[in-house]
């Protein structure tokens, strides 16, 4: 008897021993929690001391690094005995994810619960509360959250942007006085550019989550494919004037979303409540934050069969204490305790609902299996680009989704370019979903030709049909079509080893044919391109071509030969020798239609002008896609640039009417190229020298005003006739204009804004659109008429220089493929 009394007592003692060692964030800091922000190598370290101290109840995963080096973790925190078999309960939970199994008990089997924290950097007072979170589930002083965690396991990511987050906190850190300021004026809430929200590149990680476009996405969503959760919760901040917001979402919700996942919302939200409601804490639910654009923290996990949701505390730019609109002072411990109180009202809902909410996942990935989520069964998109189409294929392969390519079937469809049912036959490299698959929803989510839309006031855009996003023919069928092959059948072409041939030659019309170029003139290679089509040995070669002539570039080096075999060999791109240039079909290689490539020295301009959104868009094209380093200058310096150092500006989208001025004109006459994008245009407009003209919606003779429609309740609504969140736009391309090449008669383009310019009388009108051109998205009808004709891309001649004018964005959240080959165009052809 004292044998078995010794070891419970040793046993409690060593259970107690353990969790005495797990230290609160205020002991741990070394300062109260809310009264300073914590950058976050103390973050880190907190998680990694807490979990060292209960090994029992936390696994700590570093799933991997930002761009600046910063640890990307989770904590998994759980009871003993979760803990202890937590591999069984991933892989269990992953075979409910493939709706094929029935042998996983779901009495035993917790639910999973993912808390995201802090992907808006500026938004920072949700990693503070990841600590406290984490305490308060590791300690063991809290008895509810001890029974909570026996039938549920949490996973706590504390920060999904650490490089925006420290870009603030820095800030913030460095101009707080001893006593932080609330005046909303002071300092300490005017974040510099390009503030905190973005990671390093100034992306927003939060429209990032199906795209995978940045490093952290890829590496956080390759985790979350591992555990795939039953319910996400995506923790955020607004306006510091505004109350706390959870869920039930807002309209549009999309269709696909369930019936069970709509009504679980409900039953969180009405937890939440019920302790906002005891503390006389002010929320909303069920306005603005919709559920309908596919790469949130919320519509991702819930167009994956999780209940996923976003909390927004108002505090962005808060600081430590400000003072609001109501004349109430908000501190960051108050934002930290509304954040706590729903992370643990959640998990308490979780819990309680555990075996309904396993059963209703279950059921959700069976469904998937048996039973098509919209109209179509199969999408079929044509080998039309090889590049993009395998780009594509990467896409889907990041987000678990199932295809194959070819076969020696015709089917009938939905064309996605006529818009009109059609006729068609699957080439061996078509790639083919079928849409019975375990990620039926995402896939149709993803590649549904037009997205049905409830409702106008959409916080995002309304239009992303991947097949309009890669610039790829394809068809929608009601049809099931399975391809016979899982890999594409390329065609190898292999080099003619040609000693000294007349010229050697290269195709065009991808990222990969451009980083070709930049290789080749990297060497100092003088490279050519086709500005009509031509046929040598019988093969035909389209505009575009790039062609370096042998004799032209032996007058100043050696070994040239040598060096384009092994630029070919790198890159693994196919080349061809030729050794006549009396060409078959087109002009003979002397002509004037092969003009030498100029190579771009290419600056962008970055400042508090600039969208740093739009900043980063152009900075991440040109040094992931294509590996290029671009000088980054102030919009100040823009009127003093060195021809001989930069040769192509980029303005990205911005305000910059009081900075052009005579010496940039000066600096495009003798021959710079100047590329302006969106907004960019309109500072340009009426200034010498630059012919763009905005088009001004023209009324109909005599139309008087009409009076408003719009009824005080809806005051806070966007007005339907004029919105256009998000649409996309077929654009006619002037095929043989440079910026064509690879693109064709058509450029799928997403626009944004009602942004529309006259045709040029003296230029080039490379895109024009008209009243057929709205392929898919929202628009209202008043902007439709207003988009029913002009220019949205054109190029003028400026002296010695060139302007290229890009109404809309080609590199929108750098996912849009079809745009990089025009942007691609822009930069590097000449004509």
């Amino acid at each position: 008897m004292k044998k078995g009394l010794t070891l419970c007592l040793f046993l409690l003692g060593s259970f107690l021993f353990v969790h005495a060692q797990v230290k609160s964030p205020d002991q741990f800091l070394g300062y109260e929690l809310g009264s300073h922000f914590t950058p976050h190598f103390k973050v880190a370290e907190y998680f990694k001391q807490t979990a060292l101290a209960s090994p029992k109840n936390i696994k700590l995963i570093e799933y991997g690094k930002t761009n600046e080096g910063r640890p990307l973790m989770v904590a998994i925190v759980s009871s003993t005995e979760n803990i202890a078999r937590l591999e069984q309960v991933r892989t269990n939970n992953l075979a409910l994810a493939t709706g094929t199994t029935n042998t996983v008990d779901l009495v035993t089997q917790p639910t999973i619960l993912w808390l995201s924290y802090n992907v808006h950097g500026n938004e920072a007072n949700s990693t503070e509360t990841a600590m406290k979170m984490l305490y308060t589930l590791a300690s063991g002083n809290n008895a509810k959250a001890n029974e909570w965690l026996k039938n549920t396991v949490v996973v706590i990511d504390p920060c999904l942007n650490p490089d925006g987050r420290d870009r603030y906190v820095n800030f913030f850190n460095s101009v707080v006085g001893k006593t932080p300021n609330s005046d909303p004026s002071s300092r300490e809430h005017i974040e510099p550019w390009p503030g905190g929200r973005p990671n390093h590149y100034y992306f927003d990680l939060n429209r990032d989550w199906a795209w995978q476009t940045q490093v952290e996405s890829q590496q956080r969503l390759a985790l979350y494919n591992q555990w795939m959760p039953q319910v996400h919760v995506d923790f955020h901040e607004q306006s510091y004037n505004e109350p706390y917001y959870f869920a039930p979402a807002a309209e549009p919700v999309h269709q696909d979303i369930t019936p069970w996942q709509k009504s679980f919302q409900v039953v969180v939200g009405k937890n939440n409540a019920k302790y906002f409601d005891a503390e006389g804490w002010g929320y909303f639910t069920k306005e603005r934050f919709d559920l309908l654009y596919p790469s949130y923290g919320d519509t991702y996990p819930l167009y994956n069969g999780s209940i996923g949701m976003t909390y927004e505390q108002g505090g962005i730019r808060a600081g430590l204490s400000v003072v609001t609109n109501d004349g109430d002072t908000l501190t960051l411990k108050d934002r930290i305790a509304h954040h706590f109180t729903t992370g643990m009202s959640t998990i308490e809902v979780t819990s309680l609902n555990h075996n309904k909410l396993l059963d209703e996942y279950k059921k959700y990935f069976q469904q998937e299996l048996v039973t098509s989520p919209g109209v179509y069964k199969s999408y079929v998109i044509k080998a039309t680009n090889l590049s993009r189409l395998k780009k594509l294929a990467e896409l889907l392969i990041k987000n678990k989704i199932e295809f194959a390519y070819g076969g020696d079937k015709t089917g009938r469809g939905y064309d996605y370019d006529t818009q009109k049912e059609d006729n068609f036959t699957v080439g061996r490299n078509d790639l083919i979903v079928n849409i019975f698959q375990s990620r039926a929803v995402l896939a149709n989510v993803l590649l549904e030709p037009q997205t049905f839309v409830t409702d106008s006031n959409t916080y995002d855009i309304t239009a992303w049909a991947l097949p309009y996003v890669y610039g790829l023919k394809a068809y929608a069928s009601k049809e099931s079509f399975k391809g016979k092959y899982s890999t594409l059948e390329e065609n190898k072409v292999t080099s003619n080893d040609i000693d000294k041939p007349l010229a050697w030659l290269f195709g065009w019309g991808s990222s990969e044919d451009v980083q070709v170029l930049i290789a080749l003139q990297k060497e100092n290679l003088k490279v050519r391109q086709a500005d009509q089509p031509f046929s040598v040995n019988g093969k035909d070669y389209p505009a575009g071509t790039l062609i370096i002539l042998r004799v032209e570039n032996e007058k100043s080096m050696k070994d040239v030969r040598n060096k384009i075999v092994s630029i070919a060999t790198a890159l693994n791109k196919p080349i061809q020798a030729v050794t006549s240039g009396f060409v078959e079909k087109g002009k003979d290689f002397g002509s004037n239609v092969y003009p030498l490539l100029m190579q771009p020295k290419i600056a962008i301009v970055s400042g508090s002008e600039v969208s740093s959104l739009a900043f980063g868009e152009v900075w991440f094209y040109l040094e992931h896609d294509l590996n290029l380093t671009p000088s980054i200058i102030n919009t100040r310096d823009i009127n003093n640039l060195d021809f001989n150092k930069i040769n192509t500006l980029i303005l990205p989208d911005g305000s910059y009417s009081a900075l052009i001025g005579d010496g940039l004109s000066a600096w495009l006459n003798k021959g710079g190229k100047l590329i302006l994008m969106e907004d960019a245009i309109e500072g340009v407009l009426e200034k010498k020298g630059f012919d763009i003209k905005k088009k001004e919606a023209v009324a109909k003779k005599d139309q008087k005003p009409e009076p408003s429609k719009l009824l005080f309740k809806d005051k806070d609504k966007d007005d339907y006739e004029t919105t256009i969140p998000g649409a996309i736009y077929k654009i006619s391309l002037d095929p043989s204009h440079p910026f064509a090449y690879g693109l064709g008669k058509s450029y799928y383009s997403l626009k944004t804004d009602r942004k529309i310019y006259e045709p040029f009388v003296k230029g080039w009108n490379v895109g024009l659109v008209n009243d057929k051109s709205l392929m898919a998205g929202v628009v209202g009808k008043k902007v439709r008429e207003e988009l029913k004709s002009g220019l949205l891309i054109g190029v003028q001649d400026f002296g010695r220089g060139q302007v290229v004018y890009l109404a809309n964005d080609p590199l929108f959240r750098n996912f849009w493929e079809g745009g990089k080959t025009l942007f691609g165009n822009a930069i590097f052809c000449s004509y």
